[in-house]
């Protein structure tokens, strides 16, 4: 088979492979540096900003004239890269590369100023999330957590938090034990 029939040289590979190798790890990178609410709850603004980015990505990754060829290689790359990620996981150094972990946002019924400055969520977004769960009074708030994925969970006060659901969290030395 002539590949170059259909676009693609072995130059051209290896341009796209290597291409989206950068780009997988730089998306990685800027993530980690804006934090994990940058894609967990998108507004329409949002999507159109990522749709764009995406545009961008896509045509930087394929080059002048993306061929039928080049974007086969290019998604093929990126979804092994999504699975190598997924089983690199498993082991600290690489999970703690592209997963941010879960910080606390309130304790008790006091909201940290400081982890919402850094995992930049606003006090705005986390009042929504504490009505969206039913919260009628902040005293009605063992913690809030911004979790690995961006979603914010909240654990009501009432029952003792075992301390298996806290391990890991940063900050979660900060949370009232009696729940």
């Amino acid at each position: 088979m002539d590949w170059m029939e259909y676009g693609l040289d072995g130059v051209d590979a290896v341009r796209v492979v290597v291409s989206c190798v950068i780009f997988y790890f730089g998306v990685i990178l800027l993530l980690r540096v804006f934090g994990q609410r940058t894609l967990a709850s998108l507004s329409s603004f949002d999507l159109a900003a990522i749709m764009a980015i995406g545009a961008i990505i896509g045509r930087s990754i394929l080059g002048d004239t993306p061929t039928l060829a080049g974007g086969v290689l290019g998604l093929a790359t990126l979804l092994i890269l999504q699975a190598l990620t997924g089983l690199g996981r498993r082991f600290g150094v690489i999970r703690s590369v592209v997963s941010s972990p879960a910080v606390v946002l309130m304790a008790g019924s006091e909201i940290l100023a400081d982890n919402l400055s850094r995992t930049h969520v606003d006090h705005d977004e986390l009042m929504a999330k504490l009505r969206s769960a039913g919260i009628r009074n902040r005293d009605e708030v063992a913690c809030a957590i911004l979790e690995s994925t961006g979603q914010i969970s909240i654990i009501r006060r009432g029952v003792p938090i075992a301390e298996e659901m806290l391990t890991g969290v940063v900050g979660a030395e900060r949370v009232p034990r009696e729940g």
